[in-house]
């Protein structure tokens, strides 16, 4: 089980988070608990690799990327391993999506994809996917406008818009 995930920018404040937890209740406690959780990690070398660390009875696993900084959250007893194929998965799907340029900017510009994406790995707490390309393809897909045209559109997509199409006019 996943409590948090969060993005949080080289400040410590907030890009995209999801909470599945009830462990903080109020937005002040999960605000307090990203300020805390940043200050006690800013000074870690997890640029190359992902870092692990207990902290608040949680077991969490972050990585930094230029001036984000990823992080998933879980309970004490949760297997790290698992919480860092989330994390790579995340991050991996993020890289997928916005082209190699993670960077804040480019995050904030596409943070619809990048919310998808966190629904698209987990789902109140139970972990769905971790595989990037997987994810990556499912974020693509429900992000791409139906009124695209279709030589920008995969084929299922412009079958979908087709099908889409077909029944409202059987139906009207």
């Amino acid at each position: 089980m996943v409590k948090n995930i969060l993005l949080l920018d080289s400040e410590g404040k907030r890009v995209a988070v999801k909470y599945y937890s009830d462990d903080w209740p109020t937005n002040s406690a999960k605000l307090a608990f990203e300020k805390s959780l940043f200050t006690k990690t800013m000074k870690s070398n997890a640029r190359t690799e992902a870092e692990i660390t207990m902290f608040d009875n949680h077991t969490i696993v972050y990585k930094f990327v230029q001036d984000l900084h990823f992080f998933v959250t879980g309970s004490d007893d949760e297997n790290e391993l698992i919480l860092a194929a989330v994390l790579q998965g995340f991050f991996d799907s993020v890289s997928l999506l916005l082209r190699n340029t993670v960077d804040k900017r480019e995050a904030l510009e596409n943070l619809d994809l990048i919310l998808l994406c966190l629904d698209e790995i987990v789902d109140r707490g139970m972990i769905l996917e971790t595989d990037a390309n997987v994810i990556a393809g499912k974020v693509a897909v429900n992000s791409m406008d139906p009124s695209a045209p279709l030589s920008e559109q995969t084929i299922s997509q412009a079958l979908n818009v087709a099908r889409e199409h077909l029944t409202r006019t059987l139906f009207q």
